[in-house]
């Protein structure tokens, strides 16, 4: 006669940083100071007692935040988003035809995720990228402009011209 197996069971640990309402969890809160005052030496008693005498306990000290530092497959990805934008305004040929290819509703679609983008990512990006992302999403805007209004014309001139 076979014993019969012990039932096994597993643990679901759940290790979002945010509560689903956007505030970061108490336990990664905590964590995180943990963290801090490991990585921060043990003042002397000396150093200690300078430290109150220099700022009153009132005043929280300043705390500084490194900017980050520029990632470049975030690079990598606006250069692709731009490129294929800039191909469907019908500024990179067809490499099949070696044609123009204009596709302004796709173009725009390309313009507005990296608007999308760089609203999204807006305080959390180096200088460089969001220098980068700002100048690609306005140098792109600009030129959808230009090339939608040209066709426009062109449309007109050419309903024109078949009547």
């Amino acid at each position: 006669m076979a014993e019969p197996k012990p039932e096994e069971s597993f643990r679901v640990v759940d290790r979002r940083l945010f509560t689903s309402e956007g505030e970061l969890r108490p336990e990664v809160a905590e964590e995180h100071s943990r963290e801090e005052a490991k990585s921060q030496p043990a003042p002397s008693p000396r150093d200690a007692k300078a430290e109150k005498i220099a700022a009153p306990a009132s005043a929280p000290a300043p705390q500084e935040t490194p900017s980050p530092k520029p990632d470049r497959n975030f690079q990598l990805l606006v250069d692709l988003l731009a490129r294929n934008a800039a191909a469907l305004l019908g500024g990179i040929p067809d490499p099949g035809t070696g044609q123009a290819y204009l596709d302004l509703e796709g173009a725009r679609e390309m313009i507005d995720m990296l608007d999308t983008l760089r609203e999204k990512t807006r305080g959390n990006l180096a200088p460089e990228e969001d220098r980068l992302l700002s100048e690609v999403v306005g140098s792109l805007k600009l030129s959808y402009m230009e090339i939608s209004k040209a066709a426009a014309k062109s449309m007109r001139e050419g309903a024109k011209g078949a009547r």
